[in-house]
């Protein structure tokens, strides 16, 4: 009896040494196999991330968020000529009378070629070639098939003759000068060229005169006004890039760093609700390559 109970024992021991070793064993090998998968998949989780960031990718800078009442004609701003916060009631019924419903688009074009060893503006008249270009453009304008409503130009010789040749293309769209729109420096220039250095008067006067002609040119329609518009205005290329510049409400400064061609046409859209589009800039694409010029 003793021998038997001794036996059990003896076997109980040595299966439960058995037991615990085989335990242990398969706790390592799941442990070994667990650590390897998870390796695995560690690595899987890695590479879908990184696959799923562009690669040399650096976020840009968010910027200055887009002022929609950069013209000060933003319905939700202004009710009646008063501030919003000013009003009590509900403005909604208000609003509805003043919200502009007409898109505005400016094709802006810069004057032909004119002759630069005129002694003054009179004597700046267009080249040859210059008058070329502006046939080049009227034609342009002409093809598009849009319905203009007025032709504007600057009062200098050379945007006046370029303004009168497209005239010609577009006949019964009235055609009228502007002084604010002559030619000028708008802003010192970020960052500065050493062949154009004008004094600094010149950039506060020539300065205001045009930052003047865009707050009187560049808006959004009335709200009286029903239908698209499309507005033609010749001018000069400093005035051109600078309403570029503040229209899509970049740095002012940056103005130079944009190339216009001669007769090239530029083109603002102008939403009612304040957002705006440049659709080309400086595009001279219809003239022949032996007819394109910058000066």
């Amino acid at each position: 009896m003793s021998y038997r109970k001794s036996f059990k024992l003896i076997c109980g021991v040595a299966g439960g040494s058995v037991a615990l070793v085989l335990a242990a064993t398969a706790a390592d090998s799941r442990g070994y196999f667990g650590e390897q998968r998870g390796l695995a998949a560690c690595r899987r989780s890695r590479f879908t991330v990184q696959a799923a960031q562009p690669a040399h990718h650096t976020p840009a800078p968010s910027g200055h968020s887009w002022d929609f009442n950069w013209d000060k004609r933003d319905p939700s701003a202004l009710i009646n000529g008063k501030k919003k916060d000013s009003v009590t009631e509900d403005p909604s019924s208000e609003q509805d009378g003043c919200k502009p419903k007409a898109t505005r688009n400016i094709l802006l074009i810069r004057h032909s070629q004119y002759n630069l060893s005129g002694n003054n503006d009179k004597e700046r008249i267009l080249t040859p070639l210059g008058r070329e270009q502006a046939e080049l453009t009227g034609h342009r304008l002409a093809s598009l098939g849009l319905k203009y409503d007025v032709l504007i130009h600057s009062s200098m010789t050379r945007a006046t003759e370029t303004a009168q040749i497209i005239s010609k293309y577009l006949p019964g769209v009235e055609l009228s000068s502007c002084d604010l729109l002559r030619e000028g420096a708008p802003i010192e220039p970020v960052p500065a060229v050493t062949h154009w250095k004008p004094d600094a008067v010149q950039y506060h006067e020539d300065g205001a005169r045009i930052e003047a002609a865009f707050r009187h040119y560049i808006h959004r329609a009335d709200p009286k006004q029903k239908e698209d518009s499309y507005e033609i205005i010749v001018c000069h290329a400093n005035v051109i890039r600078y309403f570029v510049c503040r229209a899509l409400q970049f740095p002012p400064e940056g103005w130079l760093r944009m190339g216009l061609n001669n007769g090239s046409i530029t083109w603002l859209t102008i939403r009612p609700s304040g957002r705006v589009a440049l659709r080309a800039l400086g595009d001279a694409g219809f003239m022949p390559p032996e007819k394109l010029t910058r000066t």
